[in-house]
């Protein structure tokens, strides 16, 4: 290896938010590989697309994203730190991390649920947010587009409501990083196009944020998505631009199933007909 490609490697490896090297995980009651020989790197600005079949792994590596669980094998770098190397604790305030299954006390409103992400809480720690921190919470709700639910109760929210209110919770820390687990479950069509809208405008507006996003509908993907990473039975089936990815052939390979993608004005579209034989 010569110095200058040296140097390059280093540059690659220091600027990568997420970097997986031969990650396993095994389930041991009952023995299960869940995960297998998993390489993959996401880098400042990237937005990716996690899809896969129920059962295929999803769920498992965004917890590795988050630093919520370890691997059994290979190594996982979050944002520059070694998972087994590093208080988990520290880095996961560092990271954004939307569930729609969070827990969120309904009667909060929307501005108090915001400001719990500053303190990574369930319910408001009031003393601990100043003039400052209360002000940034109004500014997240403004930019995610629903300032007008800053007194609501949350739980009288609709559901692309709540999605976007989470989304601004996640913010509260400024992460460089931001995982959404399937943030479109239940939404209704303009409650999804809301959505799709708003993360769109906040790539746009934070072009060193990188994204990964679990969703099971390429209808749900903004034009801000750049790669995608199709999962099949714990093994990655393809990675990489999303042009070159969320292809029928791929998505067929994926699902098991004869699938027709299309592409019109950024957003994507997909239909299943017969089921593939041996899929």
């Amino acid at each position: 290896m010569t110095a200058q490609t040296a140097r390059s490697q280093a540059d690659e490896d220091e600027a990568a938010v997420l970097r997986l090297q031969d990650v396993s995980v095994r389930r041991f009651t009952p023995d299960q590989l869940i995960l297998d020989g998993v390489n993959w790197t996401v880098r400042p600005g990237e937005h990716w697309a996690l899809l896969g079949a129920n059962g295929a792994g999803k769920t498992t590596l965004l917890r590795l994203l988050g630093a919520l669980m370890h691997p059994t094998t290979g190594t996982v770098e979050v944002l520059g730190s070694r998972l087994g190397r590093v208080d988990v604790r520290e880095l996961r305030a560092r990271i954004g991390h939307v569930n729609s299954a969070q827990r969120v006390p309904q009667d909060l409103t929307a501005h108090a649920v915001v400001l719990t992400g500053h303190s990574g809480t369930v319910q408001p720690l009031w003393r601990t947010y100043g003039e400052e921190v209360r002000l940034r919470a109004r500014d997240l709700l403004l930019e995610l587009g629903v300032k007008e639910l800053a007194d609501r109760p949350y739980g009288v929210c609709s559901g692309g409501q709540r999605a976007r209110v989470l989304i601004a919770r996640a913010l509260m820390a400024n992460p460089a990083l931001l995982l959404l687990d399937e943030p479109f479950n239940a939404l209704d069509l303009p409650s999804r196009e809301d959505l799709v809208e708003a993360m769109h405008q906040l790539a746009e507006r934070r072009p060193r944020l990188a994204t990964v996003t679990v969703t099971h509908h390429l209808e749900e993907l903004s034009p801000a998505v750049s790669h995608a990473l199709l999962l099949r039975e714990g093994r990655i089936l393809s990675r990489g631009a999303v042009d070159e990815v969320l292809t029928g052939s791929l998505l067929t390979s994926c699902f098991g199933r004869d699938i027709t993608v299309a592409r019109r004005d950024g957003r994507w579209s997909a239909y299943s007909g017969r089921r593939v034989a041996g899929g």
